[in-house]
């Protein structure tokens, strides 16, 4: 027996000695009204689809008291118990016997990643997955071939065959399931509920001029305004290690900084601002003073926001949006700003992580492998062409962005 075949035994046995706490927990009968969200395990607090679904229930109780969401009950789990979460929300800390307890007694789960594989679901109850992503580069499950791991299609099979229902935003995202993500159950057509805040941004520009005035408060910004733009910043995770460290400096995939903050300046005028956004799985290191000193001028333009939360409730703010294989290149792109990609490992990315869902240089958004590449792609930037060329796309792929999401969710809950 195999290093590999070792540790598959060894997480199926344990999985089947934690489930127990799951039949045990049967005892405690399912509560019609309660509903049970998640985020990547637990690890990511209160963000992504999950939240702007819960945000949807909160809102409709403050507007119609008494009428439906207060007598839903809503529970959270989460790793830390302590990050921010409305009153509204009960959280739970996500430890296995509190996590038995409170999906045992759900009649609703609504979560964006596989749930463990320890979990069992009970009859009647409603599995709502809404990932978290839909048009994406990057392959999973089955589309990644050989790096594809059997534990990895262990838990993928088990989550899947749990699910209910699967939110979808576009036809092609409906394809990409069977293979993607072993599903071929109920898809309901919904929207991204993370993608309203993000089209309110896109049409209402009061909204938008709102949220950047929260982030110039948060991040003690002292320029004014209207002369100042964002751009976020969202490298994807790399690598099969969940101890992958990332520099916030130059290098290690990352573009030079200070060219791009003077290229944007160039071409679309003002002062532009760059947000920092590490995927979660990815640890921030901090500068050491000696750099922080040398470059003083680039970390006032430089701004991490890894450590919030919802990344969603700042891309809303933002004036343009950069990425490597992030799936919130077409997240952003319903705002319809200029997304650029910056992708100086193509081929070992591929190598590594498998053939990309999308040939990167067929899209609207411009692709550079080096900072030379992507200072010319931004100077060159052509937003009629680009418009025309997003609306295309969206077309092509038949995607529902309208901002109304969240509502179609909630609405589809409250019809059991």
């Amino acid at each position: 027996m195999n290093q590999e075949q070792k540790y598959l035994m060894k997480r199926i046995w344990k999985a089947h000695l934690e489930s127990l706490a799951f039949h045990l927990c049967r005892v405690f009968p399912v509560r019609k009204r309660k509903i049970v969200f998640c985020c990547i395990e637990g690890t990511t607090g209160y963000t992504c689809n999950p939240k702007y679904i819960a945000e949807e229930f909160i809102r409709r109780e403050l507007e119609n008291p008494g009428k439906l969401s207060d007598s839903y009950e809503l529970v959270w789990l989460a790793n830390d118990v302590t990050g921010e979460f409305p009153e509204r929300i009960r959280v739970a800390r996500n430890t296995l016997w509190n996590r038995a307890y409170e999906l045992s007694t759900a009649h609703f789960w609504i979560d964006n990643s596989r749930k463990q594989l320890e979990v069992r679901k009970r009859r009647g109850q409603v599995y709502i997955q809404t990932w978290h992503a839909k048009l994406g580069f990057k392959p999973t499950c089955l589309d990644r071939g050989e790096s594809f791991s059997r534990i990895a299609y262990l838990v993928s099979q088990h989550d899947s065959d749990m699910i209910d229902y699967v939110l979808s935003n576009s036809k092609w995202y409906d394809k990409t399931l069977p293979t993607g993500m072993l599903y071929n159950g109920p898809v309901l057509r919904t929207g991204s509920p993370r993608c309203d805040i993000l089209v309110k941004a896109g049409k209402d520009a009061i909204f938008k001029r709102e949220i950047k005035t929260q982030l110039f408060k948060q991040y003690g910004i002292c320029s004014q305004p209207e002369n100042v733009h964002f751009l976020m910043y969202a490298p994807t995770f790399r690598g099969g290690s969940q101890n992958t460290e990332r520099e916030i400096a130059i290098g290690e995939n990352f573009p030079d900084f200070q060219k791009v903050i003077d290229s944007l300046g160039k071409r679309f005028g003002g002062e532009w601002i760059i947000l920092l956004r590490l995927h979660p799985q990815l640890v921030v290191r901090k500068l050491n003073r000696e750099k922080q000193k040398a470059e003083s001028a680039l970390q006032k333009k430089l701004i991490d926001v890894s450590q919030v939360a919802d990344m969603y409730g700042i891309l809303a703010g933002c004036d343009a949006f950069m990425t490597d294989y992030s799936s919130a290149a077409f997240d952003a792109a319903v705002m319809n700003i200029p997304v650029f990609l910056y992708c100086d490992d193509y081929r070992e990315y591929e190598q590594e992580r498998g053939k990309l869902l999308w040939d990167l240089k067929g899209l609207p958004f411009p692709l550079a492998q080096n900072d030379m590449e992507l200072g010319e792609h931004i100077a060159g930037f052509d937003e009629m062409k680009y418009r025309m060329e997003l609306q295309e796309l969206f077309e092509s792929v038949q995607m529902l962005e309208d901002g109304r999401a969240s509502e179609r969710v909630v609405e589809f809950i409250c019809r059991f």
